[in-house]
């Protein structure tokens, strides 16, 4: 099908576009909760490229197919990515932060619509659009730490989202945190019955279309200019060795063995 009408993709993200000019791009890893791995961070990128060359675009609805939204990294992939070398890692994580960094900066409203878990990478795609909607169901975390990795590549976007006093309670325990928390954090902007995420995300986008499209691109830039909240090229590049760099050392080996063992990891004592 085309881009212009149909659903397209790469077999890990889907998206469309509709006569309005309302787009929605759908996470499709269902049998691993939508966890990101190489190819889905390509798909996110192709999806954007296609989005962004279509004139009319007037919002992007993203989504997860399945019963959870998007459990942060595939840490199996992660696990293998760790073996590479410094400048493979690097270009993982690259690609990565960039996916962020473009749905960040969408020059459109974006829509993030949550179900189940919310975990890790997830937090950082929620914080990164302009409206999130969550299903009272929705479980949130920023889990890195919890296996020697660490959330820096989306620590910019969280701390505007929820402030930086809650990212320094939530993103330092890994503990979990319900959709009604994640609401009264400034995360999520309304919680909905899972049975109405659908109808609250189609109500967004009506508001959405009925303002005009140059002027509401125009606020969305500048809302992010005068939040400081533009993530600038060395600040990223630093972001981006960081996040590697943090993933090829011993902590992270034990981290993601303990993962796959299913045991506590080292540093837990006793």
């Amino acid at each position: 099908m085309s881009a212009a009408s149909g659903t397209v993709g790469n077999g890990t993200v889907l998206w469309s576009v509709d006569p309005s000019g309302a787009a929605r791009v759908t996470l499709d890893r269902p049998k691993v909760n939508n966890a990101y791995n190489g190819d889905l961070i390509q798909g996110l990128h192709e999806a954007m490229d296609a989005l962004g060359a279509r004139a009319g675009l007037r919002c992007v609805t993203l989504a997860g197919n399945g019963r959870h939204f998007q459990a942060g990294a595939d840490l199996a992939w992660i696990s293998e990515v760790a073996t590479l070398s410094p400048a493979e890692n690097d270009a993982v994580s690259r690609a990565t932060a960039l996916a962020i960094r473009r749905l960040d900066t969408c020059p459109v409203p974006t829509i993030a619509l949550v179900q189940g878990g919310c975990f890790g990478g997830g937090t950082g795609i929620a914080a990164a659009c302009d409206l999130v909607l969550a299903a009272d169901d929705a479980i949130f975390s920023i889990s890195e730490t919890r296996w020697g990795l660490m959330a820096g590549i989306i620590l910019p976007q969280l701390a505007q989202a929820m402030g930086l006093r809650h990212v320094r309670r939530y993103a330092l325990t890994g503990e979990r945190f319900d959709a009604v928390e994640a609401r009264r954090i400034g995360l999520v902007h309304e919680v909905v019955a899972r049975a109405e995420l659908e109808a609250a995300g189609a109500r967004a986008v009506e508001a959405i279309l009925m303002n005009a499209p140059a002027a509401t691109a125009a606020t969305k830039k500048r809302a992010l200019a005068s939040a400081g909240a533009f993530v600038d090229d060395g600040t990223l590049a630093d972001l981006i060795e960081e996040h590697s760099r943090t993933r090829q050392q011993a902590e992270a080996r034990e981290g993601l063995a303990s993962f796959r063992e299913k045991r506590r990891p080292s540093w837990y004592p006793g």
